[in-house]
């Protein structure tokens, strides 16, 4: 240690380094490389190191793997357990899988207790789990306000709408997706929460909004929605301050929650009609196995019967 204070090494440093066992931020670094290549997008990444850098790394950061103790991961979320509830939680399942991982390769001599961590910290106050959602029925008044002015995030969210499809799908979309003649937008796999392929019926309404994005296209520009530096996508939140700035309290996705009651409680088109629509996952197995359609021209009737709703109300 003498050795390496002259060498001007720092001597807690080099003897992690000689042992062998990573810091917690090392940690999160080897895990952050292993988890790249299954997540959708460099958002989620960013998003999933950024609150550990917030809230786990100034108490943790330095502290090697083993040394991590249960009353120490609870000292990191008390601080944000009632007050940031979410992200509390998140920042706990991230701590979690940091030290699984140090467990599973042999730098821990036991699995980190989030369990009884949990347990000692207060109840968290319960929130209602779903998206705030504009009652179907006020829909047909919404859009002609939405029409009042044209923007890309006012042609965005309209086409969200009527597609019935989710935010990300929609503000990521490129030109070469879509087949205008056959009125079908496919939306490759790895944008889909389900990672798989998605193919949408256009209405006509639909086909006209890509038809007046791209005259409004940017020669060389993919996006078909870009964002206010052109080449990047728009942004989740430009649709959320659109909402509020027409003084709305819904949230962009709650559209598909809208869509969703609409077809159950207003039409008679089949419930895996409207689920395949929305391009849910189908929970049975032996169900998911033997439905080989993708019920592509029932989806068709079903969403212009949608769009004629949104536009006139009935």
């Amino acid at each position: 240690m003498r050795t390496w204070v002259e060498l001007g090494l720092d001597p807690l440093f080099e003897r992690r380094k000689a042992q062998g066992i990573p810091t917690f931020r090392e940690a999160t670094a080897k895990v952050l490389a292993q988890h790249r290549s299954t997540w959708r997008n460099e958002k989620h990444e960013k998003q999933w190191i950024r609150t550990l850098e917030v809230h786990a790394f100034p108490h943790l950061g330095n502290v090697q793997v083993n040394d991590i103790t249960g009353p120490m991961i609870r000292n990191v979320l008390a601080e944000i357990w009632l007050s940031k509830p979410e992200t509390a939680r998140r920042v706990r399942q991230r701590i979690g899988t940091v030290l699984d991982w140090a467990y599973a390769s042999g730098y821990r001599d036991s699995e980190a207790p989030m369990r009884a961590i949990s347990k000692g910290l207060p109840r968290q106050p319960k929130k209602d789990g779903h998206y705030a959602a504009m009652q179907y029925s006020k829909v047909s008044a919404f859009i002609p306000r939405l029409r009042e002015r044209e923007s890309y995030s006012r042609l965005a969210l309209e086409f969200t709408i009527l597609t019935a499809a989710r935010s990300g799908e929609v503000r990521h979309a490129v030109f070469d997706e879509f087949d205008l003649e056959a009125k079908l937008w496919t939306i490759p796999e790895e944008r889909m929460k389900a990672r798989r392929e998605h193919v949408v019926p256009l209405c006509p309404r639909a086909v006209r909004i890509i038809e007046r994005c791209t005259e409004l296209r940017i020669h060389g520009l993919p996006l078909v929605f870009p964002g206010a530096r052109m080449r990047k996508p728009m942004s989740d939140m430009t649709l959320t301050k659109l909402l509020r700035d027409m003084k709305e309290t819904c949230t962009v996705h709650g559209f598909r929650s809208a869509f969703r009651d609409w077809a159950s409680e207003e039409t008679n088109h089949q419930s895996d009609v409207a689920e395949a629509a929305l391009a849910h996952a189908v929970k049975d197995k032996t169900e998911a196995a033997y439905r080989r359609g993708n019920l592509l021209e029932k989806r068709r009737l079903l969403m212009d019967d949608w769009a004629a709703y949104c536009c006139t109300g009935g």
